[in-house]
């Protein structure tokens, strides 16, 4: 057993994101369940909510500017003019309906399917109403359309008119001055006259073209009069439940699992609770000696643990004979198997000669169970300081919050701690640790519990000075000792437990 001079002295991450993965991962159930849950809520959602009755029909919308360079405007622009009050009050009016405009906008939408394809949905309280508001509101939009479309053909050409009379009058005063000029002879006289003749063709030709553009303008209302039409017929949208509620529940299912990894991931951060061998040992200064599973669902993984179980058993009994020093089991989240190991134990131990076990757990778990054939002695954790030596003492307490610190010595100088990784957060395992210390109580090792399967980290402390046995020498005598009435024992050497290997490659 070593200490963790050089691992405090390295930089921590902010964030480790193997611990982070492992965290998330071991929170499992907390996203599995709500990703459950998400996808219940969308099934029922299409089930208990379904959509309103729905029409759509699709209008062909020509437009005076069309380019194929158009990035979508013009249509965009048709669509937000369909969400007018001019347009539903047309609608309502040849429906002949009460409603008012405002809240009939609510009830539809358009949607620019390419540049000249405007698609309307329209909801209603019933099939045959829908279909007649999705009618009603594309006459009115075709009918506002054309009628957009003539105003502006009409202004264009009105314009071009005026332009040409305002032309047409000045012509006749450019006719009239040419007209009454007196015949005169001299170069300036020719001059005016030719500037009064090349005004007068400019002007016939202006008057020309203006006439041509009005006629112009006229001519291509029509081809864009008949090209604005209804193409597709107002028809109700089929509603198919099997298919909704199926894509309800793949979205359920994605926010759901979305939200539960979040709150997964965050909790893991907040809590700041250690799940690598490598975290727990370091912040407990104790090597990780074995590892047992929480519990065993299938066959053969109860077969591994019995197995892993009894391995372990025969290392604490080995490290438990050659100690000079009672030894005790301290859990961290994990009573009942701290409980199990300690009744195997003291089976184990009673080969040798009488075992007590010092039941010191909270509501004394062992002390209070029926004894089964076979079992050791079971004393409750009040009679620790005065239990008698002809039986070797094996005590079972806790660290966990709330733990009488000043009662850990009478339950063994020596102790191997039980943690259920994930359980302690980082700043309760330092106060173990130090806790420990001060009562000089030596950790022999911890055994941890529920670990994850997929932590290749090593928890075995390598640098720095051997802190096993720190404190023995310091450790406080009970009052036995300070009587002088409990039998002496030769002192032997410690022998630390070896790891445990956790498979039977690792046996072999």
């Amino acid at each position: 057993m070593t200490s963790t001079t050089s691992e405090s002295s390295a930089p921590l991450a902010l964030l480790d994101l193997q611990t982070l993965v492992v965290a998330v991962r071991r929170r499992r159930r907390l996203w599995f369940s709500m990703a459950f849950l998400g996808l219940l809520a969308g099934v029922a959602l299409a089930v208990l909510l379904p959509p309103p009755p729905t029409a759509m029909t699709k209008v062909l919308v020509a437009h005076q500017e069309d380019q194929p360079s158009d990035p979508g405007t013009l249509i965009r622009t048709d669509a937000a003019l369909l969400h007018t009050t001019r347009i539903a009050g047309e609608a309502l009016r040849s429906l002949k309906s009460p409603v008012k405009p405002e809240d009939f906008m609510r009830d539809y939408e358009g949607l620019g399917l390419t540049n000249n394809l405007l698609q309307i949905t329209v909801t209603a309280d019933s099939g045959p109403e829908a279909v007649a508001r999705a009618q009603a509101l594309a006459d009115a939009f075709v009918a506002d359309h054309v009628r957009r479309i003539r105003e502006a053909a009409n202004a264009e050409a009105k314009a071009l008119l005026d332009q040409r009379d305002r032309m047409r009058a000045e012509l006749a005063q450019v006719n009239e001055t040419i007209g009454d000029g007196a015949p005169e002879s001299g170069p300036k006289a020719s001059a005016d006259m030719e500037s009064l003749f090349a005004r007068r063709a400019e002007l016939t030709s202006r008057i020309s073209d203006f006439d041509q553009r009005a006629a112009d303008a006229r001519v291509g209302t029509p081809r864009l009069v008949s090209g604005t039409q209804i193409v597709d017929a107002p028809r109700i949208v089929r509603y198919s439940l099997p298919k909704t509620a199926a894509t309800n529940a793949a979205i359920g299912l994605a926010l759901g699992l979305a939200l539960g990894l979040a709150v997964a991931a965050v909790g893991a951060v907040v809590a700041d609770r250690p799940v690598l061998r490598r975290e727990i040992a370091a912040h407990l200064g104790a090597s990780v000696i074995a590892e047992l599973p929480l519990r065993s669902a299938t066959p053969w993984q109860r077969r591994r643990a019995r197995s892993a179980r009894e391995r372990l058993t025969t290392s604490l009994a080995r490290t438990v004979r050659g100690s000079a020093e009672p030894v005790s089991l301290l859990e961290l989240g994990c009573a009942r198997s701290t409980g199990v190991i300690a009744l195997d134990l003291a089976r184990a131990l009673g080969a040798d000669g009488p075992v007590v076990v010092i039941d010191g757990l909270p509501g004394q778990r062992l002390a209070g169970r029926r004894p089964r054939p076979g079992d050791p002695t079971v004393v409750s954790g009040e009679r620790a300081a005065v239990a008698s030596y002809r039986e070797r003492p094996l005590g079972v307490g806790s660290v966990a919050p709330g733990a009488a610190w000043t009662d850990l010595p009478y339950l063994g100088a020596r102790t191997v701690l039980v943690v259920r990784a994930g359980h302690g957060s980082t700043a309760w395992l330092h106060t173990v640790a130090r806790q420990l210390a001060d009562q000089r109580v030596a950790v022999l090792g911890v055994v941890l519990v529920d670990a994850d399967p997929r932590d290749r980290t090593d928890g075995t402390l390598w640098d720095g000075p051997d802190s096993a046995p720190r404190g023995r020498s310091e450790r406080p005598e009970l009052p036995e000792r300070r009587n002088g009435t409990a039998p002496q024992r030769p002192e032997r050497q410690p022998s630390w437990a070896a790891p445990v290997p956790d498979n039977e490659q690792e046996v072999r």
